[in-house]
């Protein structure tokens, strides 16, 4: 199976640029995940350099990067310019304008100016250690410019069909392959909670957030994953519930939510 590395760029005490309060850091990330997401639906195996609000240099993320052996390299950022709303579009940069990079640049821009962007071009940039640094082909995604007010509103009211066009040309660059059509994918996150009065044995999950957006809860609950619990995210009404754990007594329920709470987690523990 193809690996791939997502970057959501800056993080932590690097805000990254900064426009009326938007920190370029919380879009990267954002991307980031909801992309992550997509391609594991795609059947990509997928990594990540980060998945919280963490600093990592450069440096240290071409070094994660190239331990995690993965096959290809794609780090999110937002452009900025001196003045605000002075351009507009995408640009994606890569070390040099050969092979496979190129090409994984060329498909991105072209999917996101579907989204409405305009391309403006892939630009070589060999002084960047994201690009210089890692073993695999890598490229860095400028989704838009941060100081720009229609790329922002182009990315919060398309933010679904921008980050489904990027996994798709990762798709098609790594695979030949595109993602199946809304309504083909597995509809596991989207099923409703059980409800009272179902003939199956009551079950019992510690519930550690309760979110409106999706992206929120996902995090979350990778964050979880990579500790090693076992996590589903259900609908509830009009929130995403992130649940932990299926136990068949409330005692094992109860010592599961005590490890949660000592990791800091704010728990409920739910019956269904």
């Amino acid at each position: 199976m193809a690996k791939v590395i997502l970057d959501a760029g800056h993080g932590g005490n690097d805000g990254g640029a900064v426009y009326n309060g938007r920190l370029e850091k919380d879009d990267n990330l954002r991307i980031a995940l909801a992309v992550g997401e997509l391609l594991e639906q795609g059947g990509l195996d997928v990594a990540y350099t980060r998945v919280t609000d963490v600093y990592d240099s450069p440096v240290e993320k071409a070094r994660i990067a190239n331990e995690s052996g993965a096959d290809y390299f794609v780090s999110f950022h937002r452009n900025s310019s001196p003045i605000p709303n002075q351009y507009s579009g995408v640009e994606t940069l890569v070390f040099d304008k050969s092979g496979s990079k190129l090409t994984l640049a060329q498909n991105i821009n072209e999917g996101l100016a579907n989204a409405g962007y305009a391309d403006l071009g892939v630009e070589e940039r060999p002084n960047l250690a994201v690009l210089r640094r890692t073993n695999m082909p890598a490229v860095l995604v400028e989704v838009g410019f941060i100081n720009n007010d229609r790329d922002n509103a182009l990315l919060d009211e398309n933010f679904s069909q921008i980050t489904r066009e990027i996994a798709n040309a990762i798709l098609q660059t790594v695979t030949g392959g595109q993602l199946p059509m809304d309504d083909e994918f597995p509809q596991e996150d989207q099923a409703q909670p059980p409800q009272s009065g179902q003939t199956d044995d009551e079950r019992y999950r510690v519930q550690v957030g309760l979110f409106r957006n999706y992206q929120n809860a996902s995090m979350q609950a990778y964050g979880l994953q990579t500790l090693g619990f076992p996590v589903e995210i259900a609908v509830n009404g009009p929130f995403f519930a992130v649940w932990v754990g299926n136990e068949a007594s409330l005692s094992e329920a109860a010592e599961l939510e005590q490890q949660l709470q000592q990791l800091g987690y704010d728990t409920l523990v739910v019956t269904t």
